[in-house]
């Protein structure tokens, strides 16, 4: 008898017609396929509905919803709302909840290989695969985050996990809030730096570029980062990317217009306190894969 947890997925998609069609091969190879995949299409205006109808006609347990476009105009609102409508027309009662976007695609053993890491790990509560994207020279190459941080594009929660981080936050940094409740409540969280997966849009690609990183400090004063690790952080991305200076005009804008923090002051001070200077040098070397995670 199998001991293989099942796992059902959730893919928002807003005009997303070429991408969730390529997602629909990676789906079909998988050597474990889920018990459902909800294709929520968020008020699409290209072929989307199309190719949501071809490929749930031809994956027996894929299926589609309709949800009208939320118009919320806070960055990170309409895929948390998207999200939560594909998790309520879920029927299976999966042991694990994936919250697939539609712009990446990876291996065939994918989920297979997430599914064995809640298997082995009980405390284990969200995990995600490495996320590769496109350099100028057109080759992909790993984007690590700190230790701890699971990309929202393959997102797998437990669900019992799940059941004590909802409802998620709708707005930008949602998937980092989640991320605190998670351990706050016992759960270990952690992207599997063996498990690649290529993402075909740059973060924050449909945004003005200057935006992108605006709104990255407008959602940092939300959290309630501590100012010098924002500093920090804003120096070690500018060096790379200069536009991220703005991140400072976004979180001192969030302080000026005394714009509402997360409001359970248990969640921010965890965060702080995982923001110490003298971790900064190790949070670092992990940005950089050069940390043994």
């Amino acid at each position: 008898m199998s001991t293989e947890l099942s796992y059902a997925v959730v893919t928002p998609a807003h005009n997303e017609a070429v991408n969730i069609r390529r997602l629909a091969e990676c789906m079909r190879a998988q050597t474990s396929p889920p018990v459902e995949w909800m294709i929520v299409d968020n008020g699409s205006t290209d072929d989307t509905a199309a190719a949501a109808a071809e490929i749930t006609e031809t994956i027996t347990w894929a299926r589609s919803v309709f949800v009208p476009k939320n118009d919320v105009a806070q960055r990170g609102a309409p895929v948390v709302f998207a999200f939560q409508e594909g998790l309520a027309a879920l029927e299976s009662g999966a042991a694990v909840v994936v919250k697939l976007d539609a712009d990446v695609t990876f291996d065939a053993d994918f989920f297979a290989v997430i599914l064995q890491a809640f298997a082995q790990d009980p405390r284990l509560g969200i995990a995600g695969g490495m996320c590769y994207e496109l350099d100028a020279h057109g080759v992909w190459k790993p984007d690590y985050v700190t230790r701890g941080h699971v990309r929202g594009a393959t997102r797998a929660y437990r669900a019992e996990c799940l059941a004590d981080v909802l409802p998620l936050e709708p707005r930008m940094g949602w998937d980092g809030i989640d991320e605190l409740r998670a351990r706050l409540a016992g759960w270990d969280t952690r992207s599997l730096d063996h498990l690649p997966f290529m993402h075909r849009r740059p973060l924050g690609a449909r945004e003005a570029p200057w935006q992108k990183w605006v709104d990255q400090g407008r959602m940092a004063h939300y959290m309630g980062y501590a100012p010098l690790y924002l500093a920090a952080r804003t120096a070690f991305r500018s060096v790379r990317e200069p536009r991220a200076v703005a991140m400072l005009w976004g979180y001192a804008e969030g302080a000026l217009r005394r714009e509402p923090r997360y409001p359970d002051s248990s969640v921010r001070d965890y965060l702080r306190r995982q923001q110490s200077l003298v971790a900064l040098p190790t949070r670092i070397r992990e940005s950089l894969g050069r940390a043994s995670r």
